[in-house]
């Protein structure tokens, strides 16, 4: 089903909701917010959760339990991916639609956040169960979703194929074709130019912004790249092409290290059927040892909490994109930031995704499709913005990269707010 191997069962993510409300509440200190913001904000407006009947290939039913979180719909409807995973919980979920609602007050995009979720584990899953999940989870949460309402997208192992089959079960429970109900879907099926490989193009146009204003030059830059699935394997490629030295990658094995150059062509070649290649080769190191190593450009693009207190003061790149969902821990975005590395925050660096599902949910709309081409201008305008927007907020209030994004992302939702009367 995936073309990705599940990571190493994570822990689970304690305190990631909280650390996401201490920085909002900081960030609206700044903007001299009072409380009642900071009561609306810190938690979603909704949260449903759901059981889901499945018949398995065996004939036993299985019961999973999914999610939905819309954080908050005051500027328009909530936005935002669904994953499956073993490890999804509650708290998680609700952490992810607060990181959405920044991803679209950073961009300007009509949206609140959403997130949704279900505990499962797609790799022990055939295609047929996944379908008949997909279908449950599109049932059990059908009204409070919609075009207008929230609209979902492909997250953690979830792919276009599983919003294909979300889409279908929607449409045939309202009777009408919904192609705007959901975003990432296959072209035929209404999907949009660039939407796969969004994400990757994202980070790295911010990247290329981070690179000049620090007087780095990225075709003379060497990168270390944590995590070679979807988003890591097309970051891989777009910088190896723009002449960038990728100098380690890892998957869920391990990773590779060599300070001369990794061949990227060689090694996507190489893949199996579930994106990793770290197996084939001898001279492999762990992921732990692989974030410490020499490089200009670290870009986390796995999971969270990957950079701690435990090895924040040995990180030598001079830049950290986090391409992944809260690979830094606060802790450690301070010993960085004092240490003058600059960080890209992952609610700017990954915000390529929602942007193009954006273009999608427009084009649907319309019933009108760009080229890809045009996909690209509209997110290099709005994410170079978007970048300059933040960095300038940083040297001005003179806070780290994270806090700035925050406070640009709640801007918008709070005025929606106070103009709707509720704050």
């Amino acid at each position: 089903m995936s073309t990705q191997i599940l990571e190493k069962t994570r822990e689970p993510q304690e305190g990631v909701l909280q650390r996401t409300q201490q920085v909002i509440q900081q960030a609206l200190q700044i903007m001299g917010c009072d409380e009642s913001c900071y009561d609306l904000l810190k938690e979603p407006l909704r949260i449903l959760t759901v059981r889901i009947p499945v018949k398995m290939d065996n004939g036993q039913i299985k019961v999973f339990t999914g999610y939905r979180a819309q954080h908050n719909d005051a500027v328009g409807p909530t936005k935002g991916g669904v994953r499956f995973h073993p490890d999804v919980t509650e708290e998680e979920v609700k952490a992810l639609s607060m990181w959405m609602s920044m991803k679209c007050g950073i961009t300007n995009l009509p949206y609140g956040g959403g997130k949704g979720g279900v505990r499962c584990d797609p790799r022990s899953m055939s295609p047929r169960e996944l379908e008949m999940l997909s279908r449950g989870y599109v049932r059990a949460v059908s009204q409070i979703v919609g075009p207008t309402k929230d609209i979902p997208a492909p997250d953690v192992y979830t792919n276009s194929q599983v919003m294909a089959w979300m889409m279908d079960e929607y449409s045939r429970i309202r009777e009408f074709d919904s192609p705007g109900f959901i975003t990432g879907k296959p072209l035929v099926l209404g999907g949009s130019q660039g939407r796969e490989s969004s994400t990757a193009l994202g980070v790295t146009i911010v990247l290329k912004e981070a690179c000049k204003v620090l007087g780095i030059e990225v075709k003379h830059s060497k990168v270390i790249i944590q995590g070679f699935g979807n988003a890591g394997s097309f970051l891989a490629k777009f910088l190896y092409d723009a002449g960038a030295t990728i100098v380690g990658i890892s998957d869920a094995y391990g990773a590779l290290y060599d300070p001369n150059g990794l061949d990227i062509d060689d090694l996507l070649d190489k893949r199996d059927s579930f994106g990793t290649v770290t197996h084939l080769f001898q001279s492999r190191i762990t992921n732990e040892e692989l974030l410490v190593q020499s490089c200009d450009i670290l870009i986390p693009a796995a999971i969270e909490n990957q950079i701690t207190e435990t090895n924040a003061e040995h990180i030598q790149a001079k830049i950290v994109i986090e391409a992944a969902n809260g690979p830094t821990t606060a802790h450690a975005t301070k010993v960085l930031s004092d240490r003058g590395i600059l960080i890209v925050p992952d609610v700017l660096a990954s915000a390529g995704g929602v942007v193009v599902s954006y273009f999608e949910w427009v084009q649907n709309n319309q019933g009108y499709y760009w080229e890809e081409e045009e996909i690209i201008h509209k997110l290099q305008n709005i994410l170079i913005s978007s970048f300059y927007s933040i960095y300038e907020t940083s040297r001005k209030e003179k806070v780290d990269m994270r806090l700035a994004a925050y406070i640009v992302g709640l801007k918008k939702m709070v005025d929606a707010a106070k103009w709707r009367g509720w704050i």
